[in-house]
């Protein structure tokens, strides 16, 4: 039926993935009881009536993830749902550094040679990034592609790299080898071999700009779910209840929970040790590496989750306050004059939760359980 095996595992991947998302969404409690009426329009979106309002629901597969976009309100049109794709392909082009026609690509191409010209968008992106960098201390490092190469795992890397390509990977790894020059609008790195990898903060980055696309456009109550682990819940529900969101169990597949949250006009973002990972010698080593070690984190986490106004902080914060750790990380969030919350998942099934957020989380798992 199909020409090779390969094909066959990719679309069962990809059933997978849209399987688990839907799952992800009817967790979310977007999926309300009273619908009058459900249809789809010619341009893809499912629309239909809900209380008395019309909303408009769409998915895309787009950034390596399932997209998931629903709209409220009674002017949301067809169009709204084209002009987030578009914004979306554009944006998986310009910041990918796989794909050949995209501007982050390009980049590191020039790597040690020359400056290259990018657009506003991606000239914007990577000074958030140099931005959290050195926020966090390096701990967020855009540079990190020459290490996410090597050990390459969630692709084909199932084994730890010989520790001198590791040590070379780390050379390469410096975001203050990051040479912007805003007037000429242009990027370059300062060594041949290094990597922009704008993954950490990809997701958040696109997902704030299509909340922001749906403000100006009077559209002020959606959910925008990037594969699950970047979910804006924009306003409230057409009924001005809270958005019922469903958290992720770390050690099961995606789509499963350990409780639920209500929130509105709020992001939520969540790195763990389950998304990619393969084991060796009865270790773990999952896809959140370390610049300083040039190792995945083995620092008693099984994962973090952020919530914040900002999903593009979010997504940053998620991956460097996971590599700070419990204590460290903790202290650094109390510490932000932003509105930012969290809750940490430890080896042993404790949940560790910022004093803003402990008492919005209600959990329904017996398997795990607050800290004291």
């Amino acid at each position: 039926m199909f020409k090779n095996k390969k094909t066959a595992i990719i679309l069962v991947a990809l059933v997978i993935i849209i399987v688990a998302v839907a799952g992800i969404w009817m967790l979310t409690g977007n999926k309300d009881k009273d619908a009058a009426s459900t249809s789809d329009t010619s341009g893809g979106a499912k629309v239909s009536e809900q209380g008395g309002t019309k909303s408009l629901e769409q998915t895309f597969y787009i950034y390596d993830t399932v997209v998931n976009i629903k709209v409220f309100g009674d002017h949301a049109e067809q169009k709204n749902m084209d002009d987030i794709q578009a914004m979306l392909e554009r944006m998986d082009i310009e910041f990918s550094r796989t794909k050949e026609n995209g501007e982050i690509y390009a980049v590191n191409q020039a790597a040690g040679k020359e400056a290259v010209t990018v657009s506003d968008e991606t000239l914007d992106i990577v000074k958030l990034s140099i931005k959290y960098a050195e926020e966090m201390d390096g701990l967020f490092d855009p540079t990190i592609g020459p290490l996410v190469d090597l050990w390459d795992i969630g692709n084909d890397g199932k084994q730890v790299p010989p520790q001198a390509n590791i040590e070379h990977a780390k050379s390469l790894t410096n975001y203050k080898d990051i040479i912007v020059d805003e007037a000429a609008k242009t990027v370059m790195l300062a060594k041949e071999g290094m990597v922009l990898d704008m993954g950490g903060i990809g997701k958040g980055y696109a997902a704030d700009r299509i909340a922001d696309y749906l403000k100006e456009q009077g559209l002020d109550s959606a959910m925008i779910n990037l594969g699950g682990s970047s979910i804006i819940a924009l306003g409230n529900k057409p009924n001005g209840s809270q958005w019922n969101i469903g958290l992720q169990d770390p050690d099961k597949t995606r789509g499963t929970q350990l409780g639920t949250i209500k929130i509105s006009n709020e992001v939520i973002d969540a790195s763990g040790v389950y998304e990619r990972y393969f084991t060796q010698d009865n270790i773990r080593y999952h896809h959140i590496l370390d610049p300083r070690t040039g190792f995945p984190s083995q620092n008693g986490l099984k994962s973090i989750t952020i919530m914040s106004p900002n999903a593009t902080d979010a997504d940053a914060l998620s991956t460097g306050v996971f590599l700070m750790g419990l204590e460290e990380g903790m202290a650094y969030l109390e510490a932000l004059p932003e509105d930012v919350e969290a809750f940490f998942i430890t080896d042993d099934n404790k949940i560790y939760a910022t004093s803003g957020i402990r008492e919005r989380l209600q959990l329904t798992d017996p398997t795990y359980s607050f800290a004291e």
